[in-house]
């Protein structure tokens, strides 16, 4: 435990320097697109944008267009889930980039409720930044893999709830 304790002191000093970096290349619209393409294409293509992305909170929004469209109208499922996925992600990958120790995450589950027909602009919010890191941390200070479920609720230009979505994340710390 010892040893452990050591490296989560050692996690937590290098997220004070990449933290920072990885922040302005994601509040950046272009350095963010760039990463969308080399990281997630498909999400370049839907149009995926950083609305704000901070340690503690993210928002991810996706447009109703042509190209992200289901037959009903509406914006497909499916884009509703990668812009949902990315808001809960984000805060796992601040937490998780370049950390040493290295730190592995992965989607274990994920489940939708839709509540209104998304036809515009849909923003999704996960603000559970804080509870995530203390589970990457968890699993740093334990050496056990650890599960989170990180909310995302997807609203209208209007503020109008569209989707609500629970992405159940696990860590795990790798040994070397």
């Amino acid at each position: 435990m010892a040893d452990n304790t050591q490296l989560l002191e050692t996690y937590r000093a290098n997220r004070k320097v990449t933290d920072a970096e990885f922040l302005k290349m994601v509040n950046s619209p272009f350095l963010f697109n760039l990463y969308l393409l080399g990281k997630l294409p498909m999400g370049f293509i839907a149009g995926l944008k950083v609305k704000s992305c901070s340690v503690e909170q993210c928002q991810i929004t996706v447009p109703y267009r042509y190209m992200n469209q289901n037959p009903f109208k509406s914006t497909y499922f499916a884009v509703l889930a990668m812009a949902a996925e990315m808001s809960t992600g984000m805060l796992g990958v601040i937490a998780t980039n370049k950390s040493k120790p290295s730190v592995s995450m992965l989607v274990t589950h994920l489940e939708a409720d839709f509540v209104k027909k998304a036809t515009g602009l849909t923003t999704f919010t996960c603000t559970q930044g804080k509870e995530l890191t203390a589970k990457v941390e968890e699993a740093i200070l334990t050496g056990q893999g650890t599960t989170f479920e990180a909310l995302s609720i997807g609203t209208s230009e209007k503020g109008e709830e569209e989707a609500r979505f629970r992405v159940q994340w696990s860590f795990k710390a790798r040994s070397w």
